[in-house]
């Protein structure tokens, strides 16, 4: 197989809103990117109590938000892994089924970067990977410097992410005040959120559903 430059965005989209669509939009064009992968979490390990929806209310939505768009994909490589989705396992599946042409960008802002040294085997994540950091205004890179893993500087390369603190809680939270989510996310997945009656109530809770 020739070789791949693959962007990774993982995330609950839970549900996926602009944000990531801009997020990865501009990952593609900074790192000429032949294709991103959208990956929902099945069970992450660092959100107590798990996403609001299930599995699948999440995989739709994230395949409604990406449909137009021909080089955004979406995976449920994680979605079908039994237990808790480490992404050092990820990461270990892609290459395993793309081969050795593949070049893996994964995509994640800051925050996530500094909580690195927190997750399953991070030495042998930026070894799989090139870590693609979108930055925003007033990021406090030299925070970077401090997390305890060898060789992470060598390995981050930075992008400027979009200037917005849209998140997927304020989403939930203006649906069950009862307020418009319109430009905050695509119309289909709005769509889908309001037919489904999602994240009312609190949601419905069944992860692997």
């Amino acid at each position: 197989m020739s070789d791949l430059r693959l962007g990774v965005l993982g995330g609950t989209f839970d549900p996926v809103h602009y944000g990531h669509l801009r997020l990865a939009e501009e990952a593609l064009g900074r790192f000429a990117l032949d294709r991103v992968l959208f990956i929902p979490n099945g069970i992450p390990p660092h959100k107590p109590g798990g996403p609001q929806t299930s599995a699948r209310d999440r995989f739709v939505m994230t395949l409604l938000a990406t449909a137009s768009h021909d080089q955004f994909e979406v995976s449920p490589i994680e979605l079908d892994r039994a237990g808790t989705s480490y992404t050092v396992d990820t990461l270990r599946d892609l290459r395993s089924k793309y081969g050795r042409g593949l070049q893996i960008y994964f995509i994640l802002g800051i925050d996530a970067v500094l909580d690195m040294h927190t997750w399953r085997a991070p030495d042998e994540v930026i070894q799989l990977c090139h870590l693609a950091v979108a930055r925003r205004p007033g990021s406090d890179l030299s925070r970077l410097q401090h997390v305890p893993i060898e060789r992470l500087s060598e390995k981050i390369e930075l992008f400027d992410g979009p200037a917005t603190d849209l998140s997927s809680t304020e989403i939930r939270r203006r649906i069950r005040a009862g307020q418009s989510i319109r430009y905050l996310t695509p119309d289909p997945v709005a769509s889908y959120i309001r037919k489904q009656g999602l994240y009312k109530d609190g949601g419905r809770r069944s992860p692997k559903g």
